[in-house]
């Protein structure tokens, strides 16, 4: 007896055929055939599931024509012909389902929808780009410098543009920095730590002490009997340590880590904060009143991450320390590694 077999065929959870939406029964005479037009389904799905991920070099593209402006500018950072790189366009517009750029007098402008696709492409690169990073790249024509937002400050006063050619920084709390050391994805960081432990012991290759000041506003004045307004960082005791072993009377009137915010406010005359003496800003003056107690020297550490190349992290590290060895460092007794690790 003829033996009829049925397949019900899904790719990507949609009948293959007919439009209709009724699925395809196909009669087979033999196993084989059966197995032959099984196999055949999966390689279909295989390559429709394959079509409807994105490229790493079209995310590429993206990037690149936000950051040079034009198509034929992409290109060449790229090192693609300008039809190549059109032609990624293309395919990326015809992914996701809409226009990303119109062309005007000044060069190529995103449309709404590609200030979307912008936003998530660097998001996938940078991510794309760490985790090609754990294995310890060490041929990478970039490398990733970690900075505290005061070191970063220092950097850009005082680096010239060439300087950043083969860098990528990334400006952020310490505490994120350091976390990004540990995780692989940042190579070398300059970051204030006031406690140095076991784990980042390890990684440390020269450690600074700054004289640390207490900064107010010109025309601040404080007021007879009140307590002393104070601005300060999340998890960081070294300004108010010092006021209640003082015993001195204060209030937290601000509690930030944005550098910038807690600037403002010492310049609005909300109150005082303190700062690493090189960072302080020009019309901003130190206040040394004797209701305020000397803070102790901030510690501030320099770190590659582990797996770095010796000669890498050797030649990193010597740069970024370059741009502070005119101040007080490292003084005798004060700063020493070996202690409190």
């Amino acid at each position: 007896m003829r033996c009829v077999r049925y397949v019900h065929i899904f790719c990507c959870q949609q009948p293959l055929y007919p439009k209709s939406g009724r699925a395809l029964l196909a009669p087979y005479d033999t196993e084989a055939a059966t197995l032959e037009l099984i196999q055949f389904v999966f390689t279909l799905r295989e390559i429709m599931l394959r079509a409807l991920n994105i490229p790493i070099d079209a995310i590429r593209t993206i990037v690149a024509i936000a950051e040079t402006g034009s198509l034929s500018k992409a290109a060449t950072k790229l090192g693609l012909s300008q039809p190549a790189v059109s032609a990624q366009v293309k395919r990326l517009q015809g992914l996701i389902g809409g226009q990303l750029f119109v062309k005007t007098a000044n060069g190529t402008t995103f449309t709404d929808l590609g200030e979307l696709a912008l936003r998530q492409a660097r998001i996938i690169l940078n991510a794309n780009d760490q985790m090609l990073r754990l294995g310890g790249d060490e041929h990478a024509s970039v490398h990733r410098v970690g900075l505290s937002s005061l070191f970063a400050q220092r950097l850009f006063e005082r680096a010239g543009r060439s300087d950043f050619s083969d860098l990528s920084i990334h400006v952020d709390q310490s505490g994120a920095i350091r976390k990004g050391l540990i995780e692989g994805y940042i190579d070398v960081a300059f970051i204030f730590a006031p406690h140095v432990d076991h784990e980042l012991a390890k990684i440390v290759r020269e450690q600074r002490a700054f004289p640390a000041i207490w900064v107010r506003s010109r025309d601040f004045v404080l007021s007879p009997g009140a307590p002393i307004p104070i601005i300060t960082l999340p998890g960081q005791d070294w300004m108010t340590g010092p006021l209640d072993r003082m015993g001195s009377a204060y209030k937290v009137v601000l509690h930030t880590s944005d550098y910038l915010v807690r600037l403002t406010a010492v310049r609005l005359g909300i109150g005082l904060t303190a700062l690493p003496s090189f960072s302080l800003p020009d019309d901003l003056i130190e206040s040394p009143d004797y209701y305020l107690p000397q803070l102790s020297d901030l510690r501030a550490v320099i770190c590659a991450r582990p797996g770095l190349r010796g000669d890498v992290a050797t030649r990193l590290v010597k740069r970024i320390k370059g741009l502070f060895d005119d101040h007080i460092l490292d003084p005798p007794g004060k700063c020493g590694l070996s202690k409190g690790l």
